[in-house]
């Protein structure tokens, strides 16, 4: 389809929805997303289901935690040698004393309040149905007790906790509470001396030698990565989704189609999100820090930060409850999914200020949910600040004004299209409301008294 094409990248401010960026600037690497017309529907049946089943979701939790967590800086980016603007190093340091004092911090990441419990309880308050948990970053730490390096959270000053392994750990909480389970992964790993070989310098992201002169380093890396994974499929419990992340590197240079094919076998149905790499093991593609601009008919999910970073930063700004739900119901209406970066503390905890935000959240959810989870677009998804899900059925529609940050409640709100038919209801509360029909106008008036937040409807469509 023509529309389709207007899919606008992520990679600038101009490329991004207004409703997400127009009072955030945008920090770190953003990942291109693929074009829309480069998607791959799957042919495995089982991998279908699974993400017919992620899409009624809604709304999950990206979770960035590691050495980067201890300053509170941007994630590994810091020590990748690159002349840009979002690549700082606030230590007046050379560039490779920079990189053992980050190296370093694995001396220091002692998480001594750990507790994924809680992670787990602040989320499902939220109204959070899946999740993705950062078990390597592109610095190569492991917040997992990986057999194939000692670099990790388990063989720092956590070592003699009883839960060192913490990857584990968080999985098993999510899973306890029932979430859809995926796996972070990132394919480059700069810690590996197979990807970044100390015998020369690191000029860039990439492995810093030629593949054709070393061969042999670069298989020695692919069988690392490989095995890596096959562990985290393999001892790390069910998984639904396996979210694999640094795009400069590809599926096919780790033979991802090898190792899906024996994940598959202990998780069905695996979900592969191989991030802006387009083809068959991109089964959804993921938008970073924005909204793509029209509506789209095949899996997708915008993976927005509450604040400015992913992972924790001191003195944070991040966004407000109604901001969250406003970005979230743009992204339903336009047949994605909201995932949301949280940043846990260097201690392990979900800090006091997130809690309060995700739980008004939570709140609004539990009023308003129906016209989130399990729905699907409708042709007529927009006009001004109301947006428009529906059943699966397409029978029964909702319409949700996004109240704009800053204004209260309008006595009226209007739309064109979409004319009901019969009855129409708030969701909270269950209030009759009345309204008028005009042409292709609806104009309905609202109940005195009402918060001042975003609010549903939910009506049938005339027949």
């Amino acid at each position: 389809m023509n529309y389709l094409k207007k899919l606008l990248g992520c990679i600038a401010c101009t490329t991004l929805s207004l409703s997400v960026n127009a009072q955030e600037q945008v920090q770190g690497f953003v990942h291109k997303q693929s074009e829309a017309t480069d998607y791959v529907w799957p042919t495995d049946q089982q991998v279908l289901e699974k993400l017919d089943k992620w899409q009624d979701q809604k709304f999950g939790v990206l979770f960035h935690w590691g050495l980067y967590s201890v300053p509170g800086i941007v994630e590994s980016w810091s020590i990748c040698s690159e002349d840009v603007d979002w690549i700082s190093r606030k230590k007046n340091l050379s560039y490779d004393d920079y990189k053992k004092w980050y190296w370093g911090l694995k001396d220091s990441l002692n998480p001594v309040n750990f507790n994924p419990e809680q992670w787990a309880d602040v989320m499902q308050d939220a109204g959070m149905k899946y999740m993705i948990f950062t078990t390597k970053h592109h610095d190569g730490f492991c917040t997992f007790d990986s057999k194939y390096t000692d670099f990790s959270v388990a063989n720092g000053p956590f070592k003699n906790n009883p839960r060192k392994n913490v990857a584990y750990h968080v999985f098993d909480a999510f899973r306890q509470k029932g979430f859809m389970m995926g796996c972070y992964f990132s394919k480059p790993d700069w810690h590996c001396e197979w990807f970044w070989n100390p015998y020369f310098a690191t000029p860039n992201r990439n492995i810093n030698y030629k593949k054709d002169r070393h061969p042999e380093w670069w298989r020695n890396y692919q069988e690392f990565t490989k095995n890596q994974l096959n562990e985290l499929m393999t001892d790390y419990g069910s998984f639904d989704i396996l979210w694999l992340d640094g795009g400069w590197v590809k599926g096919d240079d780790i033979d991802l189609d090898g190792i899906l094919k024996k994940a598959r076998q202990t998780h069905p149905g695996l979900i592969s999100v191989d991030r802006s790499i387009r083809g068959k093991n991109e089964n959804y593609q993921t938008p970073e820090r924005g909204i793509p601009e029209t509506q789209l008919d095949y899996p997708w999910e915008s993976c927005i930060t509450l604040s400015n970073d992913w992972g924790w930063v001191p003195n944070a700004p991040f966004k407000s409850p109604q901001k969250v739900i406003n970005i979230l119901t743009e992204i339903t209406a336009k047949g994605g999914c909201l995932l949301l970066g949280v940043g846990p503390t260097p201690d392990g905890v979900i800090e006091d200020e997130v809690v309060k935000r995700l739980h008004e959240v939570g709140n609004w959810l539990r009023a308003n949910g129906k016209a989130i989870y399990n729905t699907r677009t409708t042709p007529v998804y927009h006009d001004g600040n109301v947006w428009f899900t529906a059943d699966k059925d397409g029978k029964t529609l909702y319409a949700i004004y996004a109240l704009p940050e800053g204004e209260n409640l309008p006595e009226t709100i209007e739309w064109a299209g979409n004319i009901p038919g019969g009855k129409m209801t708030l969701l909270k509360g269950n209030k009759s409301l009345k309204y008028s029909r005009d042409g292709e106008k609806v104009k309905v008036t609202l109940p005195k008294g009402l918060k001042n937040e975003p609010i549903a409807l939910q009506f049938k469509m005339k027949k």
